[in-house]
């Protein structure tokens, strides 16, 4: 009988203790804010991207003329200033792009009518995203590794190497244009960039299409 007893009070120690409280889970992490994009692609290029861009385009320049050859990069504080404001801009704007957004305003088919139009419309750039939206996303990281790079090299201020950096930018924005904007220029843009690398090796940068 005292065994039995023995047995219930171990039993009731331990089956009608109090449970003991679960781990307190750290709380959900807050989603943030939801962006919601105020223009287009097309917009958000033109408006914002392309004009940051140009704070570095502007800056280096091969210059050829009768008088002879010379590079045109930042000499002042002010002017690298600039560059910085433009690299920054880049960099961070640059991710406004993986915002989904409208590709172009309401109406506007880019210039993709008629025979052999030069451009993609709305509808084929969905259709390009859609199959491989991780392309997409290459090419935004593209040049905003090409944009860090112009703000580290105007931090040292280094004038030949913003040549390259630029060049850097430029063939980042022309790589995508040339799969979302206007893919039926690649072969003459290839073949300019080529000829411009056989008669001037300095000549980095190709025409930029607005």
């Amino acid at each position: 009988m005292r065994k039995t007893v023995g047995v219930l009070v171990i039993w009731c120690s331990i089956g009608c203790s109090s449970p003991t409280p679960p781990p307190s889970q750290p709380a959900a992490a807050s989603a943030g804010p939801v962006m919601k994009p105020i223009v287009s692609v097309k917009e958000l290029m033109r408006f914002d991207i392309d004009p940051a861009s140009d704070f570095v385009f502007d800056a280096v320049q091969y210059d050829a003329t009768l008088k002879g050859v010379h590079d045109i990069y930042p000499k002042t504080d002010e002017d690298w200033e600039k560059v910085k404001v433009g690299a920054v801009s880049l960099a961070e704007n640059i991710y406004l792009l993986k915002v989904k957004r409208p590709w172009a305003p309401k109406g506007d088919v880019n210039n993709s009518t008629g025979p052999n139009p030069p451009e993609l419309s709305p509808d084929q750039i969905q259709a390009k995203y859609d199959k491989d939206p991780v392309l997409w996303d290459a090419k935004i990281e593209a040049l905003r590794n090409a944009a860090l790079e112009v703000m580290d090299v105007a931090d040292k201020r280094d004038g030949k190497a913003l040549f390259e950096a630029s060049a850097d930018v430029d063939n980042a924005c022309e790589m995508c244009h040339l799969e979302y904007w206007y893919p039926g220029d690649r072969a003459a843009v290839e073949e300019d960039a080529r000829q411009k690398a056989r008669i001037d090796p300095s000549a980095r940068r190709p025409a930029r299409k607005k």
